[in-house]
C-alpha cells in the first residue's frame, strides 16, 4: 500500500492562478491542504520562508516546494506530476 501524498498549496481567495492550481489537482482526485494567506499573514511569511516565493499559489508536494500555479502545469505537461502525486 503507498504512502498517501501530502499536498499543501498557499492561496488568497482572488487568485485566479490559485483556482487553476486547485482545478487540476482536484480534477486528478487529490485532496489538498488549503492554506488562506489573505486572511493569515503569518501564514504569507510561512509561505515565503518556506518556499523562497512571495507570490501564490505556492504548492507543496510531501513538503517539497514545486512552485507555482504554472510549475504545477508544465510538471504535468512533462508527466511528472503525477508521478510525484503517486497517480497513474
Amino acid at each position: 500500500m503507498s504512502t498517501p501524498v501530502k499536498v499543501e498549496i498557499y492561496t488568497s481567495p482572488t487568485c485566479g492562478y490559485c483556482h487553476r492550481a486547485k482545478r487540476l489537482l482536484t480534477n486528478k482526485g487529490i485532496e489538498f491542504e488549503e492554506i488562506n494567506v489573505m486572511m493569515k499573514p503569518e501564514k504569507r511569511r510561512e509561505m515565503e520562508k518556506r518556499s523562497g516565493g512571495y507570490t501564490v499559489p505556492q504548492i507543496f508536494i510531501n513538503g517539497k516546494p514545486v512552485g507555482g500555479s504554472d510549475d504545477l502545469i508544465e510538471l504535468d505537461l512533462d508527466g511528472e506530476l503525477d508521478t510525484m502525486l503517486g497517480i497513474g
